[in-house]
């Protein structure tokens, strides 16, 4: 379909970050329902923690010599910063990342000890330093997900879950994936509408943060505003919008948007912990807070995958969960 990524563009993705993402396991869950049996992409085990890697080598990996001289920028409240930043570091670029003020200190810490110069700005003026710089430095902008290099990169998770699942020799049939600017869920439905195609791919993102699921349901893109999106603990999924790419993948391959709440946020955190023995950042693990508490949103009797997207967490922070207080970002 026109304006899409296609299979071929992730396949060239997954042989370009071959040797420095990781292809994570698919894990199985025997704590689950045995009803609905669950296996767990681990993305938390990339190395900066997060699934962004993927789509941050991708396109670096593309720049010319002249490109790669000059520099990369990025715009990002921690994993995709990071994700940027060791890329670049892997590659021999040079990284500029615009943070913005309210991101966790951890992952802003994370970036500066791989190398990138960090940029503080107030959240809602972040994409817009983010361009004044590319134009001021010459710089190549690396979105975070409206890109259709970066949505390939993000790709091969749904390229791995297949060839996985053919490995465990089971069928996937509902595929659950985080979303906040849609770069990921849109990427592994390119993938599963050819390598998985009776596999349902639902995205989902806090209730604080609900704007893809409004947009969906209302046809068009909307935008929520810093204020509202800022609420949830799941800083990871703080975009106030999916891009006008991923929504036209949103749109055409996702099956729907489910939502979650904060209390089920962190009890799915605990639950990876405790059962699954991974370590979750809030927005990482909403996937499985859906499975965990929308089960009659979705189909009783299913195999299901949900992507842990990332483990990039503050100790404290994963201690205060962990203990059942409140989570501070």
């Amino acid at each position: 379909m026109a304006g899409l990524v296609q299979l071929d563009e992730v396949l060239a993705a997954a042989k370009r970050i071959a040797g420095i993402a990781t292809r994570t396991p698919l894990l199985p869950c025997p704590w689950a329902d045995p009803d609905r049996p669950l296996w767990i992409k681990a993305e938390s085990l990339q190395p900066i923690g997060a699934f962004k890697i993927r789509g941050a080598v991708n396109a670096l990996a593309t720049l010319d010599a002249q490109a790669r001289e000059a520099g990369v920028i990025a715009v990002s409240s921690g994993n995709h910063a990071q994700a940027v930043a060791y890329a670049a570091a892997r590659l021999g670029v040079d990284a500029l990342i615009v943070i913005p003020h309210g991101s966790a200190e951890n992952k802003v810490a994370a970036t500066q000890a791989l190398g990138a110069t960090v940029v503080r700005v107030p959240a809602a003026e972040r994409e817009e330093a983010a361009r004044m710089l590319a134009a001021e430095t010459g710089r190549t902008l690396i979105h975070p997900f409206d890109d259709p290099l970066v949505i390939a990169g993000q790709g091969t998770i749904g390229v791995e879950i297949a060839e996985q699942a053919r490995e465990l020799g089971i069928c996937v049939d509902t595929i659950l994936a985080p979303v906040s600017g849609g770069g990921l869920v849109s990427g592994i439905a390119v993938a599963a509408r050819e390598l998985m195609p009776q596999a349902s791919v639902f995205g989902v993102e806090p209730e604080l943060a609900a704007d893809a699921q409004e947009s969906l349901r209302r046809g068009e893109r909307i935008a929520w505003s810093v204020d509202d999106t800022w609420r949830t603990i799941a800083d990871a999924l703080r975009s106030s919008s999916v891009g006008e790419l991923t929504w036209l993948h949103i749109r055409e391959l996702v099956a729907g948007v489910v939502t979650v709440s904060e209390p089920a946020i962190l009890d799915a955190v605990r639950t990876l912990a405790s059962s699954a023995r991974l370590v979750a950042e809030p927005g990482g693990a909403v996937a499985v807070a859906a499975y965990l508490s929308r089960r009659d949103e979705l189909a009783a009797g299913r195999n299901y995958v949900a992507v842990l997207s990332g483990g990039n967490i503050a100790r404290d922070a994963y201690s205060r969960i962990l203990s059942g207080g409140e989570y501070v970002g």
